[in-house]
């Protein structure tokens, strides 16, 4: 999906009559209310919200309005209930792309950030491919934070993850079963554990740890599989910033149908993605993309 504009960031906070209206609809106060990364705020604000269990509101270049919580303080289950109410305020001017829930647990000097992440985006406003393949009667499995990127929408089945080597194991596991469609995982740990924390050394790792279970994922593979490999942004960790970063991203496409050494070029978009997807399943949409399924597949 094209947007005719983009998504509404917030350098310098959130508009104070929006937070005067979200803390009326939450029934109390909010600490922050800043551009800042996740792990500072809670560092910083982490001891004030234990004190008045005000949950912490935050953005980063990204449209979020991200809420940060102790679990101990707040629970889940009223962080997301919270999270939701923001969700039904961002709308129109305000429609943030995303309110994410962020919990942490841990104490003083020493907090950390939980697996209990989860994403409420905004809702697709049209049809995505994933939508058309399920219509077609495709299955769409989702591992990871996938499910809640699309609001559920176009999703046959999901499984949380809990890290890299978690979301692997989960995509072999759907890659042993009998169908048809499409596959679709995010590894959540290069972007949220070491790009967003200027983790080179942790960045490395993840990539190692990677590439040593690439050879599993290549054999659960079907000769009429096509694997796409590629990331939703840039996050380097060696920038100053701890925002997502412009450089391009990899485009790796790998399978017993797909041409050696076939050089793509750089692309439009990932626009390009679902376009190839349409061609694929035999889909009547362009998607606003270029196909590249006859230059990379038999």
């Amino acid at each position: 999906i094209i947007l005719d504009k983009p998504f509404p960031t917030y350098p310098d906070g959130f508009p104070g009559d929006l937070m005067d209206k979200f803390e009326k609809a939450i029934g109390t106060r909010v600490l922050g209310n800043m551009a800042a990364s996740g792990t500072e705020i809670i560092k910083d604000l982490g001891d004030e919200h234990v004190r008045t269990g005000y949950p912490i509101v935050y953005t980063s270049a990204d449209s979020v309005f991200q809420i940060a919580a102790h679990e101990e303080v707040i629970p889940l289950d009223r962080l997301y209930e919270i999270c939701r109410i923001a969700r039904e305020m961002l709308k129109g001017e305000h429609g943030v792309a995303r309110v994410i829930a962020r919990p942490f647990t841990g104490e003083k000097g020493n907090y950390v950030r939980t697996s209990g992440r989860k994403d409420f985006s905004m809702e697709p406003t049209g049809k995505t491919v994933l939508e058309y393949l399920v219509e077609k009667g495709h299955e769409v499995m989702a591992v990871g934070k996938i499910k809640d990127i699309f609001a559920g929408r176009g999703i046959s089945r999901w499984v949380a993850s809990e890290g890299n080597m978690d979301g692997l194991d989960k995509t072999v596991k759907f890659m042993q079963e009998d169908f048809s469609g499409l596959l679709f995982t995010n590894l959540v740990d290069f972007d949220m554990l070491y790009g967003h924390r200027n983790d080179p050394s942790g960045y490395a790792r993840a990539l190692m740890e990677f590439d040593r279970r690439l050879p599993e994922l290549l054999g659960s593979l079907r000769d009429e599989d096509i694997l796409i490999i590629t990331a939703d942004h840039g996050c380097d960790p060696l920038t100053p910033s701890t925002d997502h970063s412009r450089e391009y991203v990899p485009l790796l496409v790998y399978g017993g149908r797909v041409k050696k050494g076939v050089n793509l070029g750089i692309r439009d978009g990932f626009t390009d993605i679902a376009a190839t997807l349409a061609e694929l399943f035999g889909i009547d949409e362009s998607f606003g993309g270029r196909s590249f399924l006859r230059e990379a597949a038999e």
